[in-house]
């Protein structure tokens, strides 16, 4: 008579095998009563790699849906998770070699909420808000050792409110502002040692008024406006 933890053993491994071959004996590509997909589809490309595999109900998408490149079956190169709402379902993005490029939400076909873009080796790249397909919020673009090298603020897809760009060592080194997609309003750049270079204001795109210029973060003096600008550091009274 067999011990009960190798009779154990046998019985766990014959479950498991019953289990597969009933997965592996699962119908796909099948039809409904309405002639609408139903239960697991599964696709191939013409050389007989698989194309892609995914759960239909009624003829809609649920669950998570994987595609793969015509050259490797090994991972999918796009995974589709769809929600309860059939309007709405999650996008991944991937190398042929498993890597995540991009991920975000669809509704209705348009992209919403934030959607974030990754380097190859995994960091983040670039985050962004959408609303109806739109730029809409904060836009985040990083260096590839994690610093922000900009931040941008849409409105309705359009440039709106204060952006700014950042050096490799997080210094900043332009300040501007936008309204409807235009330059509008104080604009600050500066040196890379964080130093103020020249200040002024835009609208609609075009530089306004007067403009100052620093050198080493002093005030600067124009010599002769008719010629090519000047400048050296103003004299203290």
């Amino acid at each position: 008579m067999l011990p009960l933890n190798k009779l154990f053993i046998i019985l766990l491994f014959v479950a498991s095998f019953c289990l597969n071959e009933a997965l592996y004996s699962q119908k796909t590509n099948q039809y409904n009563h309405n002639n609408k997909r139903t239960g697991v589809w599964k696709k191939y490309y013409p050389n007989k790699r698989v194309r892609y595999v995914g759960q239909f109900k009624n003829g809609r998408e649920i669950g998570v849906f994987k595609f793969y490149d015509i050259s490797s079956s090994k991972h999918p190169t796009i995974i589709k998770t769809f929600f309860k709402n059939p309007d709405s379902l999650l996008v991944q993005f991937y190398t042929i070699t498993g890597s995540i490029k991009t991920q975000g939400v669809l509704y209705q076909r348009k992209r919403v909420g934030s959607w974030k873009y990754f380097y190859a080796n995994g960091a983040l790249m670039l985050e962004e808000n959408y609303k109806k397909g739109n730029f809409h919020g904060k836009q985040f673009i990083y260096y590839p050792n994690g610093n922000v090298t900009e931040i941008r603020i849409y409105k309705d897809g359009l440039l709106d409110g204060i952006c700014s760009k950042f050096s490799d060592k997080g210094i900043l080194i332009e300040k501007v502002s936008y309204k409807l997609g235009k330059l509008n309003g104080l604009a600050e750049y500066f040196e890379l040692n964080g130093n103020i270079k020249e200040t002024g204001a835009y609208k609609d795109g075009i530089r306004v008024g007067k403009w100052q210029y620093y050198i080493e973060g002093e005030i600067a003096v124009d010599h002769d406006k008719k010629k090519k600008p000047s400048f050296t550091k103003q004299k203290n009274n």
